[in-house]
């Protein structure tokens, strides 16, 4: 797959003068559900209906939607109210049922993401058809796996295609649900900066709490939209309740995310903005001197273990460094997740220093 313009061309067609918002309930719960909620988005800057037919669930015996009979209330839902409709899919028969249904807008899940089988299940259903693909990241932080399920779509002439920014699965607890991890996304738009790139803030927050900071940063990073679970009753909803929120929350979000600027034309403004990031470049080349030094006695512990016949893996003493690191890093504004994840980078790269000592 190569860089084209080609791939954001559906999105220009909308025509919008905001963000893309997709919105609708976690899962199709009933008729009525769905066409309450349809009207009530049609209040909003949606364009697009989603909603649930098939809910891959981590554990059987919970609610897995309520199958095709749902694609029948998306297409009432569409014929009353004019919005275009998106639904996940995770084999060919959901695809075939989709496809027969109008739906406009497919998307494949995480879980889909992960298996190549899968996901080129999907492509050879969709061989060369017109309607959009979204592909929302994998639940393992894995670019290649990502970009790899979006060049199936490609090359089975499938040009209306997008990805969704979903967050991804971590065994340590963070305060979301699936961490965001952004410089993956980051990543896969400077490779390829004209795909469509969405943001799930529902699946990464967990809560609805956080919905409009995740989205601000996503537009703050030059997302294209989101798509956001939305139910007029949240609390009770079928599936995932606690990340829904109600669609005049959002409504409001829309009214209150501030769209950044790509570039800033004053002068004054970039002469500023070329002073901060020639700081930037200076401490970043500070950090990684630092760095090479600490590596450096990481080195000489090595050796000095080595010689002593003592093991590299000291927890008493990792543990008490990541405690003063944690408590330093509170003095300094720095989140405690985020100094977890420097400083365990930082020993993992220490212990394989001290590995190589050891084996030399």
């Amino acid at each position: 797959m190569k860089n084209s313009k080609i791939y954001g061309k559906w999105l220009k067609d909308f025509g919008l003068n905001h963000p893309l918002v997709i919105a609708g309930p976690c899962s199709a719960e009933t008729e009525e559900q769905v066409l309450k909620i349809a009207h009530q988005l049609k209040k909003t800057d949606a364009t697009v209906m989603r909603a649930g037919i098939w809910k891959p669930r981590t554990r059987p015996g919970n609610f897995e939607g309520v199958g095709a009979i749902g694609l029948k209330w998306m297409q009432r839902a569409k014929e009353e109210t004019g919005l275009l409709l998106a639904t996940e899919v995770a084999n060919k028969a959901h695809v075939d049922l989709a496809l027969q249904a109008g739906i406009d807008i497919l998307w494949i899940g995480a879980r889909s993401t992960v298996s190549p089988f899968i996901v080129q299940e999907i492509a050879n259903a969709l061989q060369g058809t017109d309607k959009i693909v979204l592909v929302k990241n994998p639940v393992n932080p894995d670019l290649s796996l990502w970009l790899g399920a979006v060049e199936r779509l490609y090359h089975a002439d499938i040009k209306n295609l997008g990805v969704i920014h979903r967050g991804f699965s971590t065994y340590e607890k963070t305060r979301y649900r699936n961490n965001p991890e952004w410089q993956i996304p980051i990543d896969l738009q400077s490779r390829f900066p004209d795909l469509p790139l969405l943001l799930d803030p529902s699946h990464i927050g967990g809560r609805r709490d956080i919905i409009f900071n995740l989205c601000q940063t996503a537009l703050d990073l030059n997302y294209d939209g989101f798509m956001v679970e939305t139910h007029f009753d949240p609390d009770n909803a079928w599936s995932d309740a606690d990340q829904q929120i109600t669609p005049e929350t959002l409504a409001q979000i829309t009214v209150d995310l501030k769209i950044r600027k790509e570039e800033g034309d004053a002068l004054e403004f970039k002469n500023k903005l070329n002073t901060l990031r020639t700081q930037i470049d200076l401490i970043d080349s500070q950090l990684m001197a630092t760095m090479g030094k600490r590596m450096k006695i990481v080195d000489s512990i090595g050796e000095l273990k080595k010689q002593n016949n003592v093991a590299i893996l000291q927890v008493k003493r990792w543990n008490k460094v990541l405690e003063r690191m944690n408590t330093i890093g509170k003095e300094e504004n720095l989140s405690e997740e985020f100094i977890d994840r420097v400083f365990k980078a930082i020993h993992q790269e220490s212990i394989q220093h001290q590995q190589q000592k050891g084996n030399s």
